[in-house]
């Protein structure tokens, strides 16, 4: 039969001799065989499902801290950074604290306050009833010697409770002002001026004429 291949050799092992190659094999070497339809339906649908739930577990995660910030706002209001229509409270000034311990009664507590009253209440009395002669010119000074004291006590005190409306320095500007003006108007008062200021003549009758 010559070097040929004889009838009576057996096939090779684990395929026979007359079996037809796969379209995908080439020279003995096994392709990728392709995809199976009804795997790849099976993969997409468990992609799918994934999918689906990673995002119910987002909205389950949106919908708790949505709840959370909901309880947290219903128990604690959210502050704005709008001014509010109403004014319900303002900051304490600066020493405005009370002038006594809390134990003392009120009085004790707002002394500072009801000197500078006390006192600008009197000179108005001695004002309007003129018990006296220069009644007028002593009421006056009176007064404005209570602002000038309610300006001292606003340096000197720590804390004068409702005597302080601004900060410090405002409050010293004010009653000092107003209460050296006050003296100073009484003083040159006419008739029979306690304080003689030339300039302050030349002014009004300026201001009169």
């Amino acid at each position: 039969m010559g070097a040929g291949t004889s009838p009576v050799d057996p096939a090779p092992a684990g395929r026979a001799a007359d079996e037809p190659r796969e379209p995908d094999e080439r020279d003995g070497t096994t392709g990728s065989a392709s995809p199976d339809p009804a795997t790849a339906a099976t993969a997409a649908t468990d992609a799918d499902t994934a999918t689906s739930t990673s995002t119910d577990g987002a909205t389950a995660a949106t919908d708790t801290d949505t709840a959370a910030d909901g309880a947290a706002t219903g128990g604690r209001p959210r502050r704005s950074r709008r001014f509010p229509r109403f004014t319900r409270d303002t900051a304490r000034p600066e020493g405005g604290g009370r002038a006594a311990s809390g134990d003392a009664p009120a009085p004790a507590r707002q002394w500072p306050l009801l000197t500078v009253l006390g006192a600008a209440g009197l000179g108005l009395l001695i004002v309007v009833l003129d018990p006296f002669d220069q009644a007028f010119r002593i009421g006056t000074i009176l007064i404005g010697g209570a602002l000038i004291a309610g300006a001292v006590l606003r340096w000197v005190v720590p804390s004068v409770g409702m005597l302080a409306v601004r900060s410090r320095f405002t409050d010293l500007v004010t009653y000092g002002l107003m209460g050296t003006l006050i003296v100073l108007l009484a003083l040159v008062a006419q008739p029979a001026p306690w304080l003689d200021v030339p300039i302050l003549e030349d002014a009004v009758r300026f201001t009169i004429r």
